[in-house]
């Protein structure tokens, strides 16, 4: 008798979010960005979030951050998500606080305030979800 593993949760890409999906399929991570006040954020919205302005377009961040806070996840909602893992809010050097996971690390070793950077990670043939990696010192 073989087992399945069940597949994660995949997010359903909007005509809003469709632009950001793209870009992850790139190895890109963008925000939205006004072309009012030059505020970034996050997550997508139809209106700027700092100044109410409405001409906001996607552009290209530099993926890099620090964690402002985090979980140690100690079982998964499913077997598709392997237990212990790290969920954090990551603060963007441009702004914007996104929520994540952190991969590629000892769930035990993470504190807040560690600098991370943007890395990718295949869910299916569409979605290529962001996830953040410490950065290594030096």
């Amino acid at each position: 008798m073989t087992t399945e593993t069940p597949d994660k949760v995949l997010p359903q890409p909007s005509v809003l979010t469709e632009p950001y999906w793209e870009a992850c399929r790139r190895g890109e991570l963008t925000m939205q960005r006004c072309k009012d006040c030059q505020a970034y954020q996050f997550y997508p919205r139809t209106i700027c979030s700092h100044c109410g302005g409405r001409d906001v377009a996607w552009s290209a961040v530099s993926g890099r951050g620090v964690i402002k806070s985090f979980t140690i996840v100690r079982r998964g909602i499913s077997r598709a998500y392997e237990a212990p893992y790290v969920l954090a809010l990551i603060n963007l050097e441009e702004g914007p606080c996104m929520m994540s996971s952190l991969v590629d690390v000892d769930p035990e070793t993470v504190v807040v305030g560690a600098r991370v950077t943007v890395s990718f990670e295949s869910w299916s043939t569409d979605i290529e979800m962001p996830v953040f990696k410490v950065a290594q010192e030096g």
